[in-house]
C-alpha cells in the first residue's frame, strides 16, 4: 500500500452530498480519468470531477452515450491511469457489455451507480435499490464482481477509495451502489490528510519482457500483474477466451481454466473482501438485514422495537457482492428469523434465504421505490417474526 497524492486531497471537514463525496473519494484514491454521460441522479459526481480535473492533472471527457463512457475508461486503464465512470438506471443497462469485457480482460476500474426507480426511464429523481441483481448478473457468462453500498456521504467518500483499492488488488470492476437519497443528502464528510489515506497502487510488472504473461496468476489473490501501453511488453487484450499470454485460445480446456480463475479469485477471498456492520446480534430473536439508505430507516424501526422490549439485532450489508454468506449462516440457527428491508420487490432477500437454508424464518419488507420505507412497516415485520 502507498498513500494518496496530496495534490488531490482536500483535507478537513466539509459539508458534501454523497455524489460530491464519492468524487472526492475517487480523486483521493488516485483516479485521474473519468468519462461519463449526464444522467440523473449521478451527474453531480462527474460535474465536480470536471471542475477538479484541471487542478490535479486529471482528464474528464463527456462521451456521446454510456456505451462510449464505459469503454473509454477501460482504454484509459490500459493507458496506465486509474479510471471510473458514473451512471444510473438506463445508462447502467447500456454499460453491461463493457462490464463483462472488464471482467474478461481483468481491467481494474470503478463504476458508481446512483440507483433510481425503474424499469426503463422510471423515476429519474427518486430512489430505489433495484439494481442489486443487475450488478451481479447483468452481463452474460460466469463471473464475479465486487459491490459496495454506502449509507452516508462519509461512506460515499470512504467506500469509493475502498472500491479503487479492491479493483487494483483483484483486477476486477468494482461498483459503488449508491441510491438517490444517499447521493443527494448533505452531511459532514471528514477527509483525512493524504498520508492517512491508504491506496492500493497499480501492480505494474517488472518481469522480463520476453517471458511476461499478462494473465498468469500471481499470489494467493490469483491476480495477474499488469503492463500498460508503451512499456514495451507484448500486450494483447481481448474479450475472447484467451490463454495466459492474452492470445485467443477458444478451447474448452482454456475456457475452463480461465473462467474458473475469474470466479475463484473473488470467491476464495470472499471473507476477506466482505464488510458488514453488526449490532446486538448476540442474543437477538430477530435480525434486520438492510443496506444503503434503507439501513438508516431500519435502524429507526429497530429502536422502536427495542423500546417495546423486543430483542432485535442488525446486519448492514456494506459489501453486497460477494454476498457475506458466512455471516448469515452463523446467525441463522440462533434466531427466530431475519427481516430483510430493501427498496425493491425482492432481490437481496433471495441471498439471505439461500444462506439461511431453512434454518429460520425470513421475512421481506419490499418497496418499489420512489421514497423510503416508513419505519412502522419494518417494525410490523419485526413483531410478526418475533412472535
Amino acid at each position: 500500500m502507498t498513500h494518496a497524492d496530496p495534490v488531490g486531497v482536500l483535507t478537513g471537514a466539509h459539508f458534501l452530498d454523497g455524489d460530491h463525496a464519492a468524487c472526492e473519494g475517487a480523486i483521493c484514491a488516485g483516479a485521474r480519468f473519468s468519462a461519463g454521460y449526464p444522467i440523473t441522479p449521478s451527474t453531480e459526481v462527474v460535474e465536480r470531477f470536471s471542475h477538479r480535473a484541471p487542478k490535479i492533472g486529471a482528464t474528464f471527457i463527456q462521451m456521446e452515450d454510456e456505451l462510449a463512457a464505459s469503454i473509454a475508461i477501460l482504454g484509459a486503464v490500459w493507458g496506465g491511469v486509474k479510471a471510473f465512470t458514473v451512471t444510473s438506471g438506463p445508462g447502467f443497462s447500456l454499460m453491461m457489455e463493457h462490464i463483462g469485457y472488464a471482467v474478461m480482460t481483468e481491467t481494474p476500474c470503478v463504476f458508481i451507480d446512483v440507483q433510481r426507480g425503474g424499469p426503463s426511464t422510471g423515476l429519474p429523481t427518486l430512489p430505489a435499490q433495484a439494481d442489486m441483481m443487475q450488478v451481479k448478473w447483468g452481463s452474460h457468462g460466469d463471473y464475479e464482481i465486487i459491490a459496495l453500498c454506502p449509507n452516508s456521504p462519509q461512506e460515499c467518500f470512504d467506500l469509493t477509495i475502498k472500491a479503487f483499492n479492491l479493483s487494483e488488488k483483484y483486477r476486477v470492476p468494482v461498483f459503488v451502489m449508491m441510491d438517490e437519497v444517499v447521493g443527494h443528502m448533505t452531511e459532514k464528510v471528514v477527509i483525512p490528510r493524504a498520508e492517512e489515506i491508504e491506496i492500493e497502487p497499480r501492480h505494474f510488472t517488472t518481469q522480463d519482457k520476453s517471458s511476461f504473461q499478462l494473465y498468469a496468476p500471481v499470489g494467493e489473490e490469483q491476480t495477474p500483474e499488469m503492463a500498460k501501453a508503451g512499456d514495451g511488453y507484448k500486450v494483447h487484450v481481448t474479450g475472447l477466451t484467451h490463454d495466459e499470454r492474452g492470445y485467443p485460445n477458444m478451447t474448452p480446456a482454456v475456457q475452463e481454466r480461465m473462467v474458473k480463475r475469474l470466479v475463484t479469485k473473488i470467491r476464495d477471498n470472499a471473507e476477506k473482501i466482505c464488510i458488514t456492520e453488526q449490532n446486538e446480534v448476540e442474543g437477538a430473536d430477530v435480525v434486520v438485514v438492510s443496506y444503503g439508505i434503507t439501513s438508516r430507516v431500519a435502524q429507526r424501526a429497530v429502536e422502536m422495537a427495542r423500546a417495546k422490549g423486543l430483542k432485535v439485532g442488525t446486519v448492514r450489508l456494506i459489501t453486497a457482492w460477494p454476498f457475506p454468506d458466512h455471516v448469515i449462516r452463523a446467525i441463522a440457527p440462533k434466531v427466530k428469523g431475519f427481516v430483510v428491508a430493501e427498496l425493491n420487490l425482492g432481490q437481496m432477500v433471495r441471498e439471505v434465504e439461500r444462506s439461511v437454508a431453512g434454518k429460520c424464518r425470513v421475512a421481506h419488507v419490499g418497496h418499489a421505490g420512489g421514497t423510503v420505507h416508513k419505519p412502522e412497516e419494518i417494525l410490523k415485520a419485526i413483531e410478526e417474526v418475533a412472535r
